[in-house]
């Protein structure tokens, strides 16, 4: 049987941060685990908080009649009610419990409100860098991607933003802080974005993708998004603030302020059922009741990132450091990142190539990997550096 002429064309363009960790289990397999430092999938190794285990352990105990039956599309209503209440407290803003959509992880979140807006050939903007999977979200909807790049710093360009909007816009993406750059966007450049947007005169829904909110480094705080930009769907998880990601628990969130909330809300529910994966697991949601508020200490990949980009300098490293996320974009001492990828390959380091985030000549690196192997990747750090200046 063929395979799909799209799946193949996007297969072609995979995920460059899977091919990288499907790398590394072939590299440990030949070299053994400790000769191998893998900086490529941001999958949290901090384990989740007591109290969320805590949580589990009671709601399986507690087997309550109807626990593992159908539940309406949108999720339990006392769960959205409570992400309602912690919106509310957050941003200012008259959250329901009708607003929210219990979701297969954000990244299931991000696809019920690209599902919900889309129709064929309608235009989502996206910022360059990007998370890599955004694309493939798109297109499951029929939509376009239109990447604008942003600004020097990485930050949103809200002229290039203004000029890519066309009749046919119907939706731009952030995600702060950012997937790759770590950038954390402040607030006055979400109200240029909002001044703008109130100047196009047509509607456009800004979808904020949020799974690393909590992830803020500094004393620093991320501004939020909804309470600058009216037109504003929320898309979070706790993949990343409990160490959850294979869970599979988030939500989407509907502004007070989005045009047409009404029927956006009856087309969310709809989406949220269609889609097939239906909504977010029934166990989990009950546990989210319980441990809404927890999350894991951010200054444990806050040292990490001061150590690693330390270091980095160190070698001679051109280093930003991130404000945010898991996340260091790192410039490569060569044009050519997909080659210099290699040769830290070759040193037992993995990275992702900054190609696969739509932007050349970097490379991410995750913090989600113990000091001791910060470390003892930094001779191959070294020696692929001094080989690219010879």
């Amino acid at each position: 049987m063929p395979v799909a002429k799209t799946i193949a064309r996007q297969l072609e363009n995979a995920s460059w941060i899977r091919r990288m960790f499907e790398e590394g289990i072939r590299l440990k397999r030949e070299r053994g685990a400790d000769a191998v430092f893998d900086f490529s999938l941001g999958n949290p190794d901090v384990e989740p908080p007591p109290a969320v285990l805590d949580a589990l352990r009671r709601v399986v105990d507690g087997n309550r009649a109807g626990s593992h039956s159908y539940m309406p599309n949108p999720g339990y209503a006392e769960v959205r009610e409570a992400v309602a209440s912690k919106l509310q407290r957050e941003t200012g803003l008259g959250f329901t419990g009708e607003d929210v959509f219990m979701t297969v992880g954000s990244a299931g979140a991000c696809n019920v409100i690209l599902k919900s807006i889309l129709d064929p050939g309608d235009e989502v903007i996206v910022l360059v860098p990007y998370f890599a999977e955004y694309q493939f979200y798109i297109a499951n909807h029929g939509g376009r991607m239109v990447p604008v790049e942003t600004d020097a710093s990485f930050l949103p360009d809200v002229e290039r933003i203004a000029a890519a909007i066309t009749p046919r816009t119907r939706a731009i993406l952030l995600n702060t802080p950012n997937n790759p750059t770590g950038r954390v966007y402040p607030e006055g450049v979400l109200r240029d974005l909002q001044t703008m947007l109130e100047r196009t005169g047509q509607p456009i829904t800004v979808i904020s993708d949020e799974p690393y909110k909590s992830y803020v480094y500094d004393g620093g705080r991320q501004p939020e998004v909804a309470s600058l930009i009216a037109n504003t769907a929320i898309c979070n998880s706790w993949s990343k603030s409990l160490g959850l990601a294979g869970e599979r628990i988030g939500y989407l969130a509907l502004s007070p302020r989005l045009e047409d909330r009404v029927n956006l809300r009856r087309a969310c529910g709809f989406s949220n059922r269609i889609l097939g994966f239906i909504n977010a697991p029934a166990i989990w949601q009950r546990v989210m009741l319980e441990s809404m508020d927890e999350t894991i200490d951010p200054a444990i990949y806050e040292q990490r990132r001061n150590i690693l980009c330390d270091a980095l300098e160190a070698i001679g490293y051109e280093v930003r450091r991130p404000e945010g996320s898991f996340f260091v974009f790192l410039k490569t001492p060569i044009a050519d990142d997909i080659a210099f990828t290699k040769r830290l390959a070759e040193e037992g380091v993995l990275a992702v190539p900054g190609t696969g985030f739509g932007r050349s000549g970097y490379i991410r690196l995750s913090l989600t990997i113990p000091l001791e192997k910060i470390e003892g990747s930094m001779g191959g750090f070294g020696r692929a550096f001094a080989a690219s200046r010879r």
